[in-house]
């Protein structure tokens, strides 16, 4: 009996600093930190993982691969297995290109242009006071963790959640909730603020004798990109 009183003593206590560590996280200070630190970088090169939840069917899908990213908004996706893909938004579209169907779709910028998409958001470019409800989630080892909401909700993101590293102030995780209950996770394992790129990194030429479907006229998206 007197193990099981310090037992649930403990659990109180536990779950007590964690109620005030939540609310010890300024979210007003933590959000003008992470703007000016992305207000200041010119770019960055990171490693990523990602896991693809999907409500519905239960399945689990994990992919590893490479961002690299410059502004104003230069961005170049790449993923290995199960599913290679590379997506570079360009100055004056966007191509998504999977080798694997020797197909490459073509799109107008605009489909990448709202703060509610997740490679706004990772790559710290999405309006957070202005597109997004933001409210502090507590910390995480050497993270603090936000909660978004977007003002007006889309297909795309009705919740995000971030991890923002305390020393650097980057976003070093995300995780976006669709309006189906689908989950995309993009995890950074390295992140590298003082890359230099080269001139064809944010270029793309589709290779001879794939098809290439453009829809920058049509403004229609065939498949979700980033995911």
């Amino acid at each position: 009996m007197h193990f099981f009183s310090i037992f649930v003593v403990a659990v109180l206590c536990a779950i007590s600093c964690m109620t005030v560590m939540a609310k010890n996280v300024d979210t007003a200070e933590t959000i003008t930190h992470l703007q000016r630190q992305y207000t200041e970088l010119e770019g960055f090169a990171a490693d990523f993982e990602q896991t693809l939840k999907h409500k519905e069917s239960g399945t689990v899908e994990k992919r590893k691969g490479t961002l690299l990213f410059q502004k104003p908004f230069l961005v170049r996706w790449t993923t290995g297995k199960p599913h290679h893909e590379t997506l570079v938004i360009t100055d004056r579209e966007i191509w998504d290109y999977l080798p694997d169907e020797e197909l490459a779709y073509r799109y107008p910028l605009s489909m990448v242009q709202d703060s509610r998409n997740i490679i706004q958001v990772i790559t710290g470019q999405a309006a957070l006071t202005q597109d997004f409800d933001v409210m502090a989630d507590g910390e995480e080892e050497n993270f603090i963790r936000l909660k978004l909401y977007p003002r007006e909700p889309g297909p795309q993101i009705v919740e995000a959640l971030i991890w923002t590293d305390k020393a650097g102030g980057y976003i070093r995780r995300a995780e976006i909730t669709d309006f189906y209950g689908n989950k995309n996770e993009v995890r950074f394992t390295s992140f590298n603020s003082q890359k230099s790129f080269k001139a064809n990194d944010f270029s793309f030429t589709p290779p001879k004798g794939i098809e290439v479907e453009d829809h920058t006229k049509k403004e229609k998206q065939v498949r979700q990109l980033f995911k």
